[in-house]
């Protein structure tokens, strides 16, 4: 099995091409129902993509995350308590939590721009401290 600094690292080219894609659609100034499901669907990548490597960290740690109802937000809370995130990060990514939820409960058609736009305008920044939490956690 790999180590986790190169699990974590393919999981952050993943997501940094998740970016790149949202990035292409972003720049189009109408977009069809496909593309904002695409978009919407980069926005669920991304924040699963985060989820993925907070799992592989906790899981490295021996910290477990009960499977339950809450279990995405508990990781969340979990990361944070255990000082992988910073509080501040976990309540960034609180945003994109929501966001997923209503993604995959949503039909495609339902997805307007709007409610993907401040997650969008913030994915970059979000990412660049979430690779900066990561990055400290992983360098203690």
């Amino acid at each position: 099995m790999a180590k986790l600094s190169e699990r974590v690292q393919a999981e952050l080219d993943n997501v940094s091409q998740v970016l790149n894609e949202i990035e292409k659609i972003r720049k189009k100034k109408k977009k069809s129902t496909a593309e904002l499901a695409g978009l919407a669907t980069f926005i669920h990548n991304f924040y699963n993509g985060i989820e993925n490597i907070l799992n592989q960290i906790l899981k490295e740690e021996n910290i477990t995350v009960k499977k339950s109802e809450t279990w995405h937000k508990d990781i969340l809370k979990i990361s944070a308590d255990n000082n992988v995130i910073t509080e501040q990060l976990k309540l960034e990514l609180t945003g994109f939590l929501a966001f997923r939820h209503f993604f995959v409960h949503a039909y495609g058609f339902m997805i307007r721009e709007d409610d993907m736009k401040i997650l969008i305008d913030k994915a970059d920044s979000v990412f660049l401290l979430f690779k900066e939490n990561i990055s400290k956690y992983l360098t203690q």
